[in-house]
């Protein structure tokens, strides 16, 4: 019936509309440091079934196929891309980039992830008024485990196992003040995008796996490198247009089934 042709129409514009809001989130993140794209996953909805399939008929033949009226789609969920995104030479001695797998660790409000702590791929750090190498955003947030930087530092150097050292004045060979950990997921897709470029751990995600940078899987970091958005801006704006042209398609065919219940109504008169 068109009704059933009108409601399956509608939600393709509710599921279309979900991944426009999608795409447009990742191009607006497309110079964001450290991000990681999404895409949305449809699947479709319950049928009704009105011949099944291999049912005899009086000759004794069965029927090949049966007869099945979808009843529209949804949006299933939105994967992230965990894709490398290009290494970017900074020339800042506290931006990091991490190359391979792995995340940063940084503190957070204990509301906001588990145990405190979230994960980022963004390496862009620098130091607050206690010398603490954190996060360059808004919030400041601090790395785990901690580094802290002596007062008078004339340079920082990371290595790409993570090590961190500093000149300072007075020494006669620069001092060892830290080290960057990475944690890696089994399903990293699992995690909760939680805002400020910072995922969360869940149920879904597993336990982080903490390490060395580049020993047993993990990524080698390098200094003065940051990594940029993986988001691939062509394949997306390609994205928006078909998105933009099932839109119109559903819209067409909400039309048409509007029309079809006008003739009916007319023909009832």
């Amino acid at each position: 019936m068109a009704l059933t042709a009108l409601y399956s129409a509608s939600t393709g514009l509710s599921a279309l509309t979900t991944q426009l809001d999608v795409i447009a989130n990742n191009l607006a993140n497309v110079n964001t440091d450290g991000f990681k794209s999404s895409r949305a996953n449809f699947q479709d909805l319950l049928y009704i079934e009105k011949e099944q399939p291999g049912v005899e008929n009086a000759n004794g033949d069965q029927r090949p196929t049966g007869l099945y009226v979808g009843l529209g789609v949804k949006v299933s969920g939105t994967q992230v891309s965990f894709l490398q995104g290009p290494l970017l030479s900074t020339g800042q001695e506290l931006d990091v980039a991490i190359e391979g797998h792995g995340f940063f660790q940084v503190q957070v409000e204990d509301d906001r992830a588990v145990n405190g702590i979230a994960y980022t791929r963004a390496g862009n750090f620098a130091l607050n008024e206690d010398g603490e190498i954190v996060l360059a955003n808004d919030q400041g947030r601090r790395i785990e485990p901690g580094i802290t930087v002596p007062e008078g530092t004339e340079g920082i150097s990371i290595s790409t196992d993570g090590q961190v050292t500093a000149l300072v004045p007075g020494d006669s060979q620069p001092r060892r003040i830290g080290r960057f950990e990475l944690a890696r997921f089994i399903n990293p897709a699992g995690l909760r995008q939680i805002g400020e470029n910072l995922f969360g751990e869940s149920i879904a995600s597993g336990s982080p796996v903490t390490g060395t940078p580049s020993e047993d899987g993990f990524g080698v970091l390098r200094q003065t490198f940051i990594e940029g958005s993986n988001v691939d801006p062509t394949r997306e704006l390609i994205g928006l247009i078909r998105t933009q042209r099932a839109f119109e398609m559903n819209s067409q065919t909400i039309q048409a089934a509007d029309e079809s219940l006008q003739t009916i109504a007319q023909l009832g008169a």
